[in-house]
């Protein structure tokens, strides 16, 4: 848990720091407002759970959305192939960068879940694949693509399955 809190750090770009001190601010205005109007008790404790929403809710769902935007990616996926004499499926795609910066670094997740006649569970499958692997490519400059192969092992699985892509891109 601390590598991972260290590592997160040491990714933040200055539009974090931005992103939490507005937060920040704007949790202490909403604060201090309902401090000014403590006689107004409904208002003043809506301004209390306003900023403490604000506190809560626009650093994650804030950063979250601000990366998507800054650094705005897509994949596309060229070819999946499972191996005969190997337990292995070799994934072929296509990461694309379609944001304003240059990409530090790509972490690409290919994921293998189930496919079901049910169509209810079709919706659930993808949210807890069976397999995942990654990789990372460094240095991607804006408006360039990168081709890239990615060999999930050991692939044991025999039924029907698909492959999703997702990448991370800072």
């Amino acid at each position: 848990m601390q590598e991972k809190t260290s590592l997160f750090l040491q990714n933040l770009i200055v539009y974090d720091y931005i992103l939490f001190g507005a937060a920040f601010t704007f949790f202490l205005l909403f604060i201090i407002f309902a401090i000014l109007l403590r006689r107004k008790l409904v208002l003043a404790l809506l301004l209390i759970l306003v900023s403490f929403s604000i506190l809560a809710l626009t650093p994650t769902v804030g950063y979250q959305y601000m990366h998507a935007y800054l650094f705005k990616n897509s994949l596309t996926l060229q070819s999946q192939q499972k191996l005969n004499f190997t337990q292995a499926v070799v994934v072929k795609a296509t990461l694309s960068n379609d944001s304003k910066f240059d990409f530090k670094s790509c972490t690409i997740t290919a994921s293998a879940y189930k496919v079901s006649s049910n169509i209810y569970k079709n919706y659930l499958y993808p949210y807890k694949p069976f397999k995942n692997m990654s990789i990372v490519e460094e240095q991607i400059p804006r408006a360039a693509q990168r081709e890239f192969k990615i060999i999930i092992e050991p692939f044991t699985y025999a039924g029907d399955y698909n492959i999703s892509l997702q990448a991370d891109c800072n």
